[in-house]
């Protein structure tokens, strides 16, 4: 079985309320035996939660914050003035070993700020990125920086690579991750001075390096890891998750235009609940800030109980497969 993982939860930072958290908690609770919670937040309402949805559970534990970091508060406020707030005292239990990993939905700049505060950064990464799983047709990929660093150097991006190649063997099992450059172009003379000195770095590495990807081959299933700065690739993101949204909209116009179109529905309802299915983004739940000298996980701010369940799952995988201290081996053995 293994030694227990425990995880803390930041209860209150959400945009859906403290209730989806300890919903959450209840259901990883219900999945894994080998594994505590911590809900951090204010005990009286969390108590009081926890006494309805899930009852006397000696695996579950609250500790008390007085402070909650709003998603218009600044970065800096919230590492300066709200040293009591969830965030950080659920972030602080990882720091002091009492908790193996951290789970928040909230604000993402501050998020990213107060970990990286408070855990410092991995030795050899001077970024934290932002990394998540997407679906493609080869089953997922991983994509970093999904917005922490709008700017980056080629060895950022070779650090991110080395990051994304140890997330990907770890959470999906993929033994040596396909890792591609975002590039306006497949051609080696494509791109900017800066992807092209990473793909020179990542060239002579010894990860398993398949060149640069265009935009529009993101989700072909051509690569397992796919590196670019973090506001190209929140771009990315953000283009994707409003491509779904219009298809979603162009099938509901479709199937709902005449009785015919009814009929058709009904009798296609088991293919458009399984593509519903495959396409729903709660399953995707949950970016690292990864190269931070700890787990940290960030759930969508307006993430529902079954998607912030998922956040969990990941931060379990990461902790049972050490991945901050796989990623430093790897630097390490890269820089030798």
């Amino acid at each position: 079985m293994g030694r227990k993982s425990t995880i803390s939860l930041d209860a209150m930072s959400g945009d859906l309320g403290a209730e989806v958290v300890v919903r959450a908690a209840y259901a990883s609770l219900q999945k894994y035996v080998n594994i505590e919670l911590v809900l951090v937040g204010d005990e009286n309402e969390l108590g009081a939660l926890v006494t309805r949805i899930i009852g006397d559970e000696p695996r579950l534990r609250i500790v008390h914050a007085s402070q909650v970091v709003e998603m218009t508060d600044p970065a800096a406020d919230s590492i300066r003035k709200k040293k009591d707030s969830s965030m950080r005292v659920a972030i602080n239990l990882v720091k002091d070993g009492e908790a193996d990993a951290c789970v928040s939905a909230g604000n993402t700049g501050a998020l990213m700020a107060t970990a990286k505060f408070v855990l410092k950064m991995l030795p050899g990464i001077d970024r934290p990125a932002i990394i998540a799983e997407l679906p493609s047709t080869g089953g997922s990929l991983h994509m970093l920086d999904l917005g922490a660093n709008t700017v980056c150097t080629a060895d950022h991006l070779f650090q991110f690579a080395v990051m994304g190649s140890i997330i990907c063997s770890d959470v999906v099992g993929v033994a040596e991750p396909r890792i591609a450059l975002l590039n306006i172009g497949a051609e080696d003379t494509k791109g900017n001075d800066t992807v092209k000195d990473a793909a020179a770095m990542l060239t002579a590495s010894s990860l398993n390096y398949v060149g640069y990807i265009e935009a529009n081959e993101l989700y072909s299933g051509r690569a397992d890891v796919v590196v670019t700065d973090g506001f190209t690739g929140n771009v990315a993101l953000k283009a994707m998750e409003g491509m779904v949204g219009l298809v979603k909209f162009y099938m509901r116009r479709a199937f709902t235009r005449n009785w015919f179109a009814k009929l058709q529905a009904l009798l296609a309802s088991r293919v458009l609940k399984r593509l519903s299915q495959e396409t729903d983004s709660r399953k995707y739940n949950g970016a690292t800030l990864v190269g931070l000298n700890g787990i940290v996980i960030k759930s969508h701010g307006g993430a529902d109980a079954f998607a912030f369940q998922h956040a969990i799952d990941t931060a379990i995988v990461e902790v049972r497969n050490q991945v901050p201290q796989q990623i430093g081996s790897l630097l390490q053995r890269e820089a030798a």
